[in-house]
């Protein structure tokens, strides 16, 4: 649990932490950013092609690369969330909480007694299959990270209770997704989706609650990180892939 502990100290700190969204079902890519010095990857399934079998590899890649592997679950129901906890994530990220309702159960499915209502098995891979000591897993598995995405008008109803709800480690604003719901799709830098989402950094951190966004430009992962957003979403593999890629294309071609 080293690596989820320097992960915390550095929020505590209060400097940023920087991360992609992974959609490839390839453990290597996932080397790859922890061999580059991310602080964590998103594995995503959510967006992403991967299932639970290809989760487990994409989670040994993470540790073996010293990166922290977060997963983003498909959904909020009880299943979604655990089942990646089962397999050695040590933190989930769980998409469309629109209410305190809802960050309230994610937090009930995520974590064991006496902070929540997780299903009980010790025969994952979690658990080292079983022969880690039962005090030792509950106990650590209670630590792992919850984070809460906000992405629509409902979540920013309902914000100030949504924030109340406790065991949650982290607000992470989608700007996509909060842009389509405020009118503009895909317009992730309009003015009314800068104020919303400043409006919402605002709120959670002043009740000492860590932010977190998504960029795939330098320009607005320098706003976010001066607006006080820690956790920061840099891009996705593919994109970044891309990128490069096309960068190299026109480099031999000059």
């Amino acid at each position: 649990m080293k690596i989820l502990n320097t992960f915390k100290q550095k929020l505590k700190d209060g400097k940023p932490v920087f991360g992609p969204f992974m959609k490839s079902t390839d453990p290597a890519f996932v080397e790859v950013a922890g061999y580059s010095g991310f602080d964590f990857v998103i594995l995503d399934m959510e967006h992403g092609p991967s299932g639970f079998s290809e989760m487990q590899n994409l989670i040994r890649a993470a540790l073996l690369a010293n990166v922290l592997p977060i997963v983003r679950t498909s959904d909020n129901s009880e299943v979604s969330i655990a089942k990646p906890l089962d397999l050695g994530a040590l933190g989930v990220q769980i998409p469309q909480v629109k209410s305190a309702k809802m960050a309230e159960d994610c937090v009930k499915a995520a974590r064991f007694f006496p902070k929540g209502e997780r299903g009980v098995c010790r025969f994952v891979r979690a658990a080292n299959y079983s022969s880690l000591p039962r005090e030792e897993y509950f106990r650590k598995a209670n630590d792992i990270l919850i984070i809460i995405q906000i992405e629509g008008k409902d979540a920013i109803l309902d914000l100030d209770n949504i924030l109340k709800v406790k065991g949650i480690d982290i607000v992470f604003i989608g700007p996509y997704d909060l842009s389509q719901s405020l009118g503009v799709p895909g317009q992730v830098s309009h003015p009314q989706v800068i104020e919303a989402m400043n409006d919402i950094v605002k709120r959670a951190r002043a009740l000492g609650i860590v932010v977190g966004t998504f960029t795939d430009t330098p320009q607005l992962a320098d706003l976010w990180k001066k607006a006080g957003v820690q956790y920061i979403s840099y891009s996705v593999d593919v994109g970044i892939f891309t990128n490069a890629c096309s960068q190299l294309v026109k480099d031999l071609n000059a």
